[in-house]
């Protein structure tokens, strides 16, 4: 593990946020599928280590497709052969749940699909159920809902299924982006809650700019998924606000005056609540979304409240790390999905927050946290998950000296994270 150390930082400046994954993800898989002999042109695509997965996996689906910097070209058709090998999904979750769905697609034979020792850790059963009814057969090799898993080909014969939404609204995308290809109309219903429903709305969105769109109800609980047929399209992938986020609580936490340009305020993304979140914290902070701008200002102290992040999950680690200047107590709530991220980020932001001083309640689906009147230098451990690596790095910057380890996980989705850090004025360096 890569371990860095943090100084007091002052940061300021103007920074370009990342191109989004979740659109990149939903744009590449797509495009894959798009069988009209034309070629989709993806703009602004976030090549990182998730999204190369996903980009691995189109390829060894049957897609042709060509990379030139951020440009990926790709060639789709939706009968699909069977791959020459094991479908790597790494460390994507998002990845490997649209797979499996795609998967059912492919005209005979089996596709396995694995990924790193975390990503073998994280539920799929949901969408192992709700192939079943659909005429596919997948199950986990080891039985427990877990990867590897097991595709049988054949394709997807349709009908109607029945989905917990509760775990991850992946499941359901991966369902509508390889449903429209299926035999006959699908049906498609969640029990429970929908967590997660903006992701499920930028599928919507995606499958839109390629020329479907999907029936669903008001509440988002039922989807009229008929056959229909991607068209090649050219698709520019809109500025990543789960990383703005982050970016913008270090402007609140340990800033002067910090701008992210390059956000797009048209094409749904959930986490763009962070502006309103930071309002209600008390941060001075304005959105131009005509020219894709927001600006916050440092701040003394924040104020307190309560957050249910229930369709924000990605929040959660922006949300806590501000707590940590709140004058009064943080409580977050509507995130026990989070616990089956990259990690259990509940439990682990629980343990480390402790470290610089903070008193946490940690409860099923959320946290509530007290800041310390002064923060404590810790060295901190981001259990190889990214959006934790990138939280405590800039939570550190209010600390004398921290470390922090595991800087080699933002290659999964903010490969700059550090350099652009140190650009804006943030004290960081290899540790000793």
């Amino acid at each position: 593990m890569v371990k860095i150390q943090v100084r007091r930082s002052n940061v300021d400046g103007t920074v370009r946020c990342p191109s989004s994954k979740s659109y990149t993800h939903r744009a590449l898989a797509i495009a894959s599928l798009a069988a009209d002999g034309g070629q989709s042109t993806i703009t602004n695509a976030l090549l990182a280590r998730d999204t190369l997965a996903t980009l691995a996996c189109c390829k060894a689906l049957g897609a042709e497709v060509q990379e030139r910097r951020d440009i990926v070209q790709v060639k789709g058709r939706h009968d699909l052969p069977p791959p020459e090998n094991v479908l790597n999904c790494e460390n994507s979750g998002t990845t490997i749940r649209i797979m499996t769905a795609m998967s059912g697609l492919v005209k005979s034979g089996h596709v396995v699909l694995t990924g790193d020792e975390s990503l073998r850790r994280r539920p799929m059963q949901p969408i192992l159920d709700a192939l079943g009814p659909l005429g596919v057969e997948a199950y986990s090799t080891k039985g427990n809902g877990t990867p590897p898993l097991i595709v049988r080909g054949g394709g997807i014969k349709g009908g109607t299924t029945v989905i917990d939404g509760s775990i991850s609204s992946q499941f359901i995308s991966g369902l509508l982006i390889a449903g429209i290809y299926a035999d006959s109309e699908i049906v498609l219903k969640i029990k429970g809650d929908l967590v997660s429903k903006p992701y499920v709305r930028a599928t919507m969105a995606t499958m839109e700019q390629f020329g479907v769109k999907i029936d669903h109800e008001p509440n988002m609980l039922e989807y009229r998924i008929k056959q229909a047929e991607y068209k090649s399209t050219k698709f520019d992938v809109p500025s990543d606000f789960s990383t703005a986020a982050l970016i913008l609580s270090a402007g609140a936490l340990a800033g002067k005056r910090l701008k992210v340009k390059g956000l797009n305020f048209n094409l749904p993304q959930g986490d763009s609540q962070i502006v309103e979140i930071m309002k209600q914290m008390d941060c001075v902070i304005k959105a131009d979304k005509s020219k894709g701008e927001v600006v916050v200002q440092g701040a003394e102290s924040l104020e307190g409240g309560e957050f249910n992040l229930a369709d924000t999950p990605d929040l959660l680690p922006v949300v806590s790390i501000l707590a940590l200047k709140a004058r009064s107590p943080v409580k977050i709530t509507g995130v026990a999905h989070a616990r089956v991220k990259e990690t259990d980020r509940v439990a682990n932001i629980a343990r480390e927050l402790v470290k610089f001083g903070a008193k946490v309640d940690e409860f099923h689906d959320g946290l509530t946290i007290v800041a310390p009147k002064k923060l404590k230098n810790a060295s901190l451990e981001a259990y190889n998950d990214h959006r934790l690596f990138m939280a405590f790095t800039i939570a550190s910057m209010m600390t004398e000296r921290s470390i922090v380890e595991g800087a080699e996980s933002v290659d999964v989705s903010y490969p700059n994270f550090v350099q652009d850090m140190k650009d804006l004025g943030a004290k960081l360096a290899p540790a000793k």
